[in-house]
């Protein structure tokens, strides 16, 4: 059997291997995309992040329990920005959820960006398809940190987890990346901590003052580490996916996904012709350096040579 069909099948091996190729930008993933593309879809995906610190390992341990128990196939993907060799993530979530290391219904990885183009936001979707592929109901996605880039592959899933801590001491990082307007779920984690109801008051008056919404975040108490309140959070994720796929957003919210990822694909692949052409372009840079030629005039003379026929009738710039 070639990658494809042994990923179809199931094979834990093949998996780890097309993930692999995905880190690395690997030659062939074109190939292996267009393969498994058609058998896509299926995964339920949820999304955790939040700051360092709040759980999310243990809380995304903690769903996948739940989830078996109700006998469905999870795959948890661990969104690390920095090499695994660095240890970090890869390390740290392996232990974290190393009780069901074993279990052949789950499967485990932290995944790097070494070599993709475009990087973390676009190297997990294709990672998330592959998990998708090879059969499983649900597919956890956990970003490392609340980076702009951690944020968006948190929201490029169907139901967004945001979680915190007792005491909102991470509140103003949260804030300024932006990470509060993905939220479809908040969970104010380590419950039983000092703080957990002052936390719940903060989120859900700050809900409250927010713009209306068709669909209102709910705010849950967990504490993952004994399996407090999950069950209430899976309830919420459950309930969110039903208004969701109910009044088309969940529809629509994929298509988006497709659509803003193949929109990146093309543009980083532009992008990269154009740099090239431009260190190969002396005469062209002479010009940008004289100021002979201005850079709206390069900018379409090289986008031009790319896409010839667009950019006969648009300008590049303003």
């Amino acid at each position: 059997m070639d990658l494809a069909e042994r990923i179809l099948a199931g094979d834990r091996r093949a998996i780890a291997q097309a993930i692999s190729m995905v880190e690395d930008g690997a030659d062939g993933l074109a190939e292996l995309s267009s393969e498994l593309f058609a058998h896509t879809g299926r995964a339920y995906t949820v999304g955790v992040t939040g700051s360092p610190g709040v759980g999310k390992s243990t809380l995304a341990g903690a769903l996948v329990a739940h989830a078996r128990r109700l006998d469905l196939s999870v795959a948890v993907l661990a969104i690390d920005p920095t090499s695994p060799f660095t240890g970090g993530a890869l390390l740290g979530d392996r232990l974290r959820m190393q009780e069901h290391a074993t279990d052949p219904g789950v499967f485990i990885r932290s995944m790097a960006t070494r070599g993709h183009l475009g990087g973390m936001a676009l190297a997990a979707p294709e990672a998330i398809r592959i998990l998708d592929a090879a059969g499983s109901d649900l597919v956890i996605v956990e970003t490392v940190g609340v980076g702009q880039a951690e944020v968006e592959v948190a929201a490029a899933t169907d139901t967004t987890l945001v979680v915190v801590s007792p005491g909102w001491g991470d509140a103003v990082q949260v804030a300024k990346a932006g990470i509060l307007e993905v939220a479809d779920v908040f969970v104010v984690n380590k419950a039983d901590r000092e703080g957990a109801a002052a936390a719940v008051r903060d989120l859900e008056q700050m809900i409250r003052m927010g713009p209306p919404l068709d669909w209102t975040p709910p705010v849950v108490s967990t504490s993952a580490a004994t399996g407090a309140g999950v069950e209430e959070l899976w309830h919420e994720i459950a309930r969110h996916r039903e208004h969701a796929e109910a009044t088309g957003r969940l529809d629509e919210r994929r298509r988006e996904r497709l659509l803003r990822e193949v929109a990146a694909l093309a543009g980083e692949r532009v992008r990269g012709i154009v740099r090239r052409r431009l260190d190969t372009d002396r005469a062209l840079v002479e010009g940008l350096v004289s100021r002979r030629t201005d850079p709206i005039t390069a900018a379409e003379k090289l986008v031009a040579g790319v896409v010839p026929a667009e950019a006969a009738g648009e300008r590049t710039g303003p």
